[in-house]
């Protein structure tokens, strides 16, 4: 799981380029069709997620304590963002859906680890 963590750390860092870079298109699009649409600034608050998430996903991926779960939260903080603000960025509905999957991919095992652990303390 080590691995994996440090494998999405790194495509988050990577996928904030391109998601910022898209939402700045996007939010610039916006302002001169005079649109009411907060689609490009929802892109980047995904993109700013994207990337502290990812920075403490490497930072924690030796960790089983509180740190994946603060890492998740921003992933799937992320998420809601965007999904809340689709528009006419449509794109931001598949980085939405990729920023959710890193979240769970934080969350869902570290949480399954943590009760065996309790499960193994209570039975000594």
């Amino acid at each position: 799981m080590k691995t994996s963590k440090l494998v999405i750390g790194i495509l988050s860092i990577i996928m904030f380029v391109i998601v910022s870079m898209q939402s700045c298109a996007v939010g610039i699009g916006n302002a001169l069709s005079e649109s009411e649409e907060i689609s490009g600034s929802a892109g980047f608050l995904l993109a700013i997620c994207l990337l502290v998430a990812g920075i403490i996903g490497i930072c924690v991926k030796n960790s089983t304590k509180k740190g994946p779960y603060v890492a998740g939260g921003f992933y799937i903080f992320g998420a809601i963002i965007a999904y809340c603000n689709i528009g006419t960025y449509s794109d931001l509905g598949v980085w939405a859906f990729i920023s959710f999957a890193f979240g769970l991919v934080f969350i869902v095992p570290n949480f399954i680890h943590n009760r065996k652990q309790k499960q193994v303390n209570n039975n000594e």
